[in-house]
């Protein structure tokens, strides 16, 4: 006869198969992850993957962007406590954004109602730079970003996640608390993602090998020499649920990044030895961004995949390779370039003074990434 478990908490995680929606997903299991133990339910759009399948979550396949397979999907689960809110979609304008991912979230708060005692939302550093159509003509803020500093008088669809995150719990029990997380540059894993700096790079390295020629840095000068900060996915999410059990931290909003600098010079010969690359380093003129240097490559990613084994996907099936979004931070003209070398860095002091004083080695993390995805037989 089996024993019933007793969960003191539900969560449930939207975009359960993003970055940080992974990320979550195996930490809220663990035995000794605060607030546990805990039940897990996890939304993706998509069926679910290989990759996730043992994952000991209840995975429930809906598109929040439709109200009402959102309402008929969720609104049975009766159970949650706590939302996770990683999920966001990506449309031509930022106006076009706003719109859908507001009716996002405010789709998943209308349909969850009953038990629930606190919202997490996860949105980034853009809060402090604007959108990346306006990039170059608008003022942003002077890093090191804090997060005491006000909204830009430009359209972000993170704004627009605020307000709809405020606007909806003012109608629930006052008791429904939120926190606000804003990570910068994402390391994790997954090939879902339509913000994976390091599985993109992972993609190009792995051409580079197949094609035997240097594997050149695409992006700017300024990326390659200035100095940067990422967030580990498991700390994104260790901080997530840490605000989410922590009383102090209810309706406060915090930065989250590793708490050290890098360059991506330093970075990528890390990537070539990964992947037995001799040549590699930084070239004028081959920076031409990813959407560039991996036009036409699917061929040849078709090729890696079938030589190594690897899991089936297509570079043109818009899951794979994230070359617009990595080219709008990293390449010539894109928001690292408009920052004037300064990078997009931002303070973990308030996140420290909190309580939350948890930190990754960027390099090692970086590392343990590119690992995950070779032990998943995603990249050879």
């Amino acid at each position: 006869m089996s024993r019933q478990i007793y969960h003191k908490n539900v969560a449930l995680i939207i975009g359960v198969t993003g970055l940080v929606g992974n990320s979550l997903s195996e930490i809220l299991l663990k035995p000794e992850t605060n607030g546990g133990p805990w039940k897990v339910y996890g939304v993706a759009r998509r069926p679910r993957p290989r990759w996730n399948s043992d994952c000991r979550i209840e995975y429930i396949q809906c598109d929040v962007s439709d109200a009402e397979t959102t309402r008929r999907k969720l609104s049975c689960l009766t159970d949650v406590t706590h939302v996770f809110y990683v999920t966001w979609a990506s449309r031509e304008t930022e106006a076009e954004c706003c719109d859908a991912n507001a009716a996002m979230l405010r789709h998943v708060l209308t349909a969850v109602a009953p038990s629930l005692r606190h919202v997490v939302l996860q949105t980034g550093t853009k809060q402090y730079v604007g959108p990346y159509e306006s990039l170059g003509r608008i003022r942003t803020h002077e890093p090191p970003f804090s997060e005491d500093l006000p909204r830009l008088p430009y359209p972000n669809f993170y704004y627009a996640l605020e307000d709809v995150l405020c606007q909806e719990l003012e109608k629930t029990d006052q008791s429904v608390s939120w926190s606000v997380h804003r990570p910068n540059v994402v390391f994790g894993f997954s090939p879902y993602s339509l913000a994976n700096i390091v599985f993109s790079f992972c993609i190009y390295a792995a051409v580079c090998k197949h094609e035997g020629v240097p594997m050149y840095f695409p992006l700017s000068k300024t990326t390659w020499e200035c100095y940067s900060v990422a967030s580990d996915a498991d700390l994104i999410a260790e901080q997530e649920i840490w605000a989410a059990m922590e009383a102090s931290c209810k309706n406060e909003a915090f930065n989250c990044s590793n708490g050290d600098v890098f360059k991506w010079k330093q970075l990528w010969g890390i990537l070539a030895e990964s992947f037995g690359i001799e040549e590699y380093g930084f070239e004028e003129g081959k920076n031409l961004g990813l959407v560039e240097m991996m036009k036409d490559k699917g061929n040849a990613w078709r090729e890696i995949v079938e030589k190594h084994g690897l899991e089936e996907t297509e570079l043109d099936d818009g899951i794979v390779g994230s070359w617009k979004i990595v080219d709008a931070v990293m390449a010539e003209g894109g928001l690292l370039d408009c920052m004037k070398g300064d990078g997009i860095l931002d303070s973990m002091n308030k996140s420290k003074e909190f309580g939350f004083l948890s930190f990754r080695n960027s390099k090692k993390s970086f590392v343990h990434w590119i690992s995950k995805y070779k032990d998943h037989k995603i990249v050879p």
